[in-house]
C-alpha cells in the first residue's frame, strides 16, 4: 500500500487549502502534485488520502461562516413549526441549499465509476481547465455589462448549487469557479455570488467527506493524514478570507490566464511523456 510521508502531507495539505476555494480546481492541482511526487494517482490509499484531507477545507468553511450557517440552520428548522419564519430569506435559502444539493449528490453517486475512472485522466483535466476558463470569461463579460442585483430566487439558488456538477464530472473545471460564475451570469454581484458559492459548498463538501470516511483505514498512517488535514484547514481559512476581498474589486482574468497556462503545461507534459495520464 502506498504511504504518504510527512513532507508530502504538508505539500498536499497546502495545495488542497490553496486551491479548494480559489477558482483554479483543487482536483486538477492535487492530481498533478501527486503525479509530480511519483504517487500512483489511482492507488486506493492515495485516493482515500486526497479525499480525506478535504475535511480540513470543510472545517475551514464551517468555521469562517459559522454565524451564517447557524442563522440558516436555525431559520430552516424553526420555519418548519413557525409560519412567520417561512417568509424570511434565511428560511428560503436554507432549504434551497438542501434542494440544490440533491441533484449533485445523485450525480456523484451514479457517476462515481466514471468520475474515478475515465474522467480522472489528466487529459480530461487539461480540457476541463480550458472549458472552465471559457465559462469564467463569459461570466466576467456578463458582470461587466449587466446591472448587478442582490435578490436571490429559487431559480438562482438551484442553478448556482447544481452548477457544481460541472466540477464533479470535469476535474479541472473548478467547483468554486462554476458556482461563482453561474451567480455572475444570473446577474448577482461578485461578493454575493462568492458568498453563496461558499454556502452551497458546505453540504457538497461535507457529504463527500463523510462518504469517504469509509476509506479512512486505507489512507495510511494517522500522523500524515492528520497533518495534511490540519495544513489544509489553516491554508483554507486564509484562502477564503483573501478570495472574499479579492473578488470585490477584481475580475477572473488572473485566474483564467493561470488556468490556460497550466492546461498548456499539462498537455505538453503528457505529450512528451513527462506525466502519465
Amino acid at each position: 500500500m502506498t504511504s504518504i510521508d510527512t513532507w508530502q502531507a504538508v505539500l498536499l495539505g497546502t495545495v488542497e487549502g490553496l486551491t479548494e476555494f480559489l477558482p483554479v480546481s483543487s482536483t486538477a492541482h492535487l492530481k498533478l502534485t501527486e503525479s509530480l511526487l511519483g504517487l500512483p494517482v489511482g492507488d486506493d490509499a492515495v485516493v482515500a488520502y486526497t479525499a480525506l484531507i478535504q475535511t480540513g477545507a470543510i472545517a475551514a468553511v464551517l468555521v469562517y461562516f459559522v454565524r451564517d450557517l447557524a442563522t440558516l440552520t436555525v431559520a430552516g428548522l424553526r420555519g418548519l413549526v413557525h409560519a412567520p419564519t417561512r417568509s424570511t430569506e434565511e428560511f428560503r435559502l436554507a432549504w434551497w441549499i438542501v434542494l440544490a444539493t440533491i441533484p449533485l449528490a445523485a450525480v456523484g453517486i451514479l457517476a462515481k465509476p466514471l468520475i474515478e475512472g475515465p474522467l480522472a485522466s489528466l487529459w480530461v483535466v487539461a480540457a476541463s481547465l480550458v472549458l472552465g476558463s471559457l465559462y469564467m470569461a463569459a461570466a466576467d463579460r456578463r458582470a461587466a455589462r449587466a446591472p448587478r442585483r442582490d435578490d436571490v430566487g429559487v431559480r438562482d439558488a438551484l442553478l448556482i448549487g447544481s452548477s457544481q456538477i460541472l466540477a464533479l464530472l470535469l476535474p479541472g473545471f473548478s467547483r468554486s469557479g462554476a458556482s461563482i460564475s453561474t451567480g455572475l451570469l444570473l446577474g448577482l454581484d461578485r461578493v454575493r455570488a462568492t458568498r453563496l458559492s461558499f454556502l452551497f459548498s458546505v453540504p457538497a463538501l461535507t457529504g463527500a467527506g463523510l462518504y469517504e470516511l469509509k476509506d479512512a483505514a486505507g489512507a495510511g498512517a494517522a500522523g500524515p493524514l492528520l497533518l495534511g488535514i490540519a495544513v489544509a484547514f489553516a491554508v483554507s481559512l486564509a484562502s477564503i478570507a483573501w478570495l472574499l476581498r479579492f473578488v470585490a474589486r477584481h475580475s477572473f482574468s488572473a485566474f483564467i490566464g493561470y488556468r490556460l497556462a497550466l492546461a498548456v503545461v499539462v498537455v505538453v507534459a503528457l505529450a512528451v511523456g513527462a506525466l502519465a495520464a
